[in-house]
């Protein structure tokens, strides 16, 4: 496992980080869901170059199928495209998972399938926290700065939100 604190906090793969940390955060803070899966798609872009430079490859696989997956999401809401993300997202782990944790990465992409081709507005969002927690897990293990700072965010913010769109008239 390659620290990335000992790296230092201002190296190519911490600076996607905290890309990714300020896409997150746009993501969340959105009350459309399509601008939310926009915003996701550019994080989870952001997530693939960081992971990668960190030498974290399931996490970067995850990311990449995830980015994938918010795209496919903004058309079709298909259980059928749903199950083959989820598929991709266990075949990943089987090939490249090493270690009990590099399967977090992957189970919380499964967990955001399913929230974003099944679900929409506050269920979807609720959905997503239990992805958030599996992915602060799998950053603090990965040594991952802005990874960390960006799903402790998402989880105040993704609770906002919830909260600003229960308010909402309906």
């Amino acid at each position: 496992m390659d620290y990335a604190l000992a790296q230092g906090w201002l190296t190519p793969a911490q600076l996607f980080g905290y890309l990714a940390f300020a896409l997150g955060v746009a993501s969340f803070l959105q009350k459309s869901d399509r601008r939310f899966k926009w915003f996701m798609a550019g994080e989870c872009l952001a997530y693939v170059v960081h992971f990668l430079l960190l030498g974290v490859p399931t996490a970067a696989a995850s990311s990449g199928v995830s980015l994938v997956r918010s795209l496919l999401s903004l058309y079709t809401r298909s259980a059928w495209v749903a199950g083959g993300v989820v598929a991709v997202n266990l075949l990943l782990g089987w090939e490249l998972a090493t270690q009990w944790w590099n399967w977090l990465p992957l189970l919380a992409s499964t967990i955001g399938t399913l929230a974003l081709f099944l679900l929409h507005g506050i269920r979807m969002r609720v959905v997503m926290l239990g992805g958030t927690l599996l992915w602060i897990v799998n950053n603090v293990l990965s040594g991952s700065i802005g990874g960390t700072a960006l799903e402790l965010t998402i989880l105040v913010v993704n609770c906002s939100t919830i909260w600003r769109l229960r308010a909402l008239p309906r």
